[in-house]
């Protein structure tokens, strides 16, 4: 068993798609299917079924898939730690961050970084809060950036940033004259336009209104898509509102292609994230520390 094997069968089943994998890793379809088939007939394993043109992993292939994800991990860090006895001149760094952070606020100190350390290459994966929390707490990601705050026991969090959620609407929008709104005319006069459900932004816009008494359930939400472009896209040529942070829609306002709704949230955190457990990499706590240093 090789790792290049154990990292082929690590993005089929991840994807349960032979081709969207091979684009993943960079391989012809049929060198994928092979490593797989070679995997399967050397140890006399069912890793997946074939159904129709769709696989699925088996209980055999889900039982594998963590102790190859595990493995892949510890030679991973077994990697990161000669490069880094070199004194950060070569290396991998593997960012997750949400949606928000990656567009709008993270690109700077990411330059920065390269700038510092230029034979460190950078990955950025985006992703929702969940999609970042379960990439560090599984060792896909050496560092993670999320929106919000979670309940995950695994992971050490500590805040570098603060954001403003604000409420925006079309240009012809009754609520675009910023008249001050109650939070009984969030559920009656509007239609609704929100991100996923593990959207960090979705849930700390319910979270707030909760806090104020608004029941989240009792929108009228029209459309749940899953990118704040789209949402806002929606939200410029319709009649719907949303809740996104002021780093997405700033220039917008000022153009006048958006509208701030009379209606103040509670400002929310941006938090790295890193496992209690595992020992970070020195080129993750050189980001970490150039994020710091922004907030303070």
């Amino acid at each position: 068993m090789t790792l290049e094997q154990l990292h082929i069968f690590v993005a089929v089943a991840e994807r349960e798609h032979l081709t969207r994998a091979a684009e993943a890793i960079g391989l012809t379809p049929s060198a994928v299917s092979s490593a797989i088939k070679n995997l399967e007939g050397f140890y006399g394993v069912a890793l997946f079924n074939r159904v129709g043109r769709r696989i699925e992993l088996t209980e055999t292939g889900r039982l594998f898939l963590d102790e190859a994800k595990a493995t892949l991990a510890r030679a991973r860090a077994a990697e990161l730690t000669l490069a880094e006895l070199g004194g950060m001149q070569r290396g991998d760094l593997n960012v997750y961050a949400s949606q928000t952070i990656a567009s709008y606020w993270l690109p700077p100190f990411l330059m920065n970084f390269h700038e510092q350390y230029p034979g460190i290459e950078i990955h950025l994966t985006i992703g929702n809060t969940k999609t970042v929390s379960d990439a560090v707490r599984g060792g896909a990601a050496d560092i993670g950036f999320i929106e919000g705050d979670i309940d995950e026991p695994a992971l050490a969090k500590r805040e570098v940033a603060e954001d403003a959620l604000v409420i925006v609407v079309g240009p012809k929008h009754p609520w675009a004259d910023g008249r001050p709104l109650t939070p009984q005319a969030l559920v009656t006069q509007s239609n609704w336009i929100l991100r996923e459900a593990g959207s960090g932004t979705r849930s700390e816009f319910e979270s707030a209104l909760r806090d104020l008494g608004v029941d989240p359930t009792r929108l009228k939400t029209a459309l749940v898509l899953p990118s704040n472009e789209a949402i806002i896209t929606a939200v410029e040529s319709g009649s719907g509102a949303t809740a996104v942070s002021q780093f997405a829609v700033s220039s917008l306002i000022a153009q006048g292609r958006l509208a701030r709704a009379g209606f103040h949230i509670p400002p929310r955190k941006f938090m790295v994230l890193r496992h209690k457990e595992r020992k970070q990499t020195q080129s993750s706590l050189a980001l970490e520390k150039l994020c710091l240093a922004q907030s303070v």
